[in-house]
């Protein structure tokens, strides 16, 4: 096991930074660096600009218009990403959706919907998670009814990230009720765009329009959007929760999180010394970068076993779980680092092109709201609790 980078991967690191102090709006990063919100716009201006470089979807073979990245090259953006303060692509096509694609679908299917991800044709949301099917997520019971040559969609999805803004949705449907509740479940794309599809804004702890419900009355979708085989979708979902759970180590992110934290400790002050010298909180700062390192170390470790032809199993469980409970720490961190600064709820000063004045300093307003928000990570992408499960039964043997 070899955790150190090559001289050619130190060179593409380099090359990533240099991209990135080209390319990035420093007012960009300086919204992400606060945990502040962007514009949808926003977003796609910036997704475009991966793409012009080519680096979008790196991480994709080439004849689909990736870079056929390592997965050490991949680690290595997605690192570099998250200490520049960029926004990271959404997720659900790019990262999610089109894995399943790539190995799944029929070559039709990779060249329509990969080709359209690239261009900002489409945003994607994953419609798993139902009222009755979260943690739990083979028991979904929205159903798909073939008629000629469409499915008939009817039922309910829950916590749709960015839904309001999406125009295709891939979700796991119940096709069939006989055998085991894994059974019977395909992978279907569906149009929002269309007659018997509702979203409904879920607001959250901190005020964000970020999740939603998603009901289907009648919607339908053609035949040719089922990937894969009918009823074999809990194979594909399978997948496509390995490809979440990995990126849920949060490694990048949660090392930018801590820098921020950082200045806030050399900044604030308690008795009219700065933070970062209480011995109490230091030694908080410590325990949680301590722990970060660690779990760096055992990230590189997987990424080690991919580069060698692994895949990651129940590993990507481990790596959900610690990454969610480190990143959470710091974010209760910085949270408690602001003292007064932090009772203040100013979650509209968050949104873009807010006329709001803030209470405190620039990083103060955002803080609180992602703090709350972040209360979610132990939860979605499958519970630690179910996650731990995975791991005593695949790791432990128990």
């Amino acid at each position: 096991m070899d955790l150190t980078f090559s001289a050619e991967d130190e060179a593409f690191r380099q090359e990533v930074r240099k991209f990135l102090a080209e390319k990035l709006p420093p007012e960009i990063a300086e919204r992400i660096r606060n945990k502040k919100h962007l514009s949808k716009d926003e977003v796609e201006a910036w997704q475009a600009t991966l793409n012009e470089r080519g680096w979008l979807a790196p991480h994709w073979p080439v004849e689909y218009g990736g870079q056929g990245w390592s997965v050490t090259q991949r680690f290595i953006w997605d690192y570099e990403l998250s200490l520049a303060n960029a926004p990271h692509p959404i997720p659900f096509g790019l990262a999610m959706l089109a894995p399943v694609l790539i190995k799944y679908g029929n070559e039709e299917q990779k060249s329509h919907w990969l080709k359209r991800m690239l261009n900002g044709d489409d945003w994607w949301c994953q419609g798993y998670s139902e009222p009755g099917a979260g943690s739990d997520l083979a028991a979904v019971k929205t159903t798909a009814v073939r008629d000629g040559d469409e499915y008939v969609i009817n039922g309910q999805k829950t916590w749709t990230s960015y839904g309001q803004n999406a125009n295709m949705i891939f979700c796991l449907v119940r096709t069939q009720n006989t055998g085991k509740i894994q059974e019977g479940i395909s992978f279907i794309l569906v149009d929002m765009n269309q007659p018997g599809v509702e979203v409904r804004p879920i607001i959250t702890l901190d005020g964000e329009h970020e999740v939603n419900e998603v009901f289907f009355t009648d919607a339908r979708a053609p035949i040719a959007n089922l990937i894969g085989e009918e009823n074999k979708g809990w194979t594909y979902a399978k997948y496509l929760l390995t490809y979440e759970r990995t990126v849920m180590a949060m490694i990048g992110a949660s090392s930018s999180s801590l820098e921020l934290l950082k200045e806030i400790a050399r900044t604030e002050t308690k008795g009219g010394k700065p933070l970062a010298e209480d011995h109490s909180f230091a030694a908080r700062i410590a325990k949680v970068e301590i722990e970060l390192e660690n779990l760096k170390t055992t990230t590189l470790r997987v990424v080690d076993a991919a580069a060698s032809g692994g895949a990651p199993g129940a590993e990507s469980s481990m790596l959900k779980v610690r990454g969610t409970e480190v990143h959470q720490e710091i974010q209760s961190l910085a949270r408690r680092a602001l003292g007064p600064y932090a009772l203040p709820f100013q979650a509209e000063a968050c949104e873009p092109g807010a006329n709001v004045e803030a209470i405190g300093p620039d990083y103060a307003p955002g803080l609180t709201p992602n703090y709350l928000n972040g209360r979610k990570l132990t939860i979605y992408g499958g519970s630690n609790e179910v996650q731990r499960n995975i791991i005593s039964k695949a790791i432990l043997k128990l």
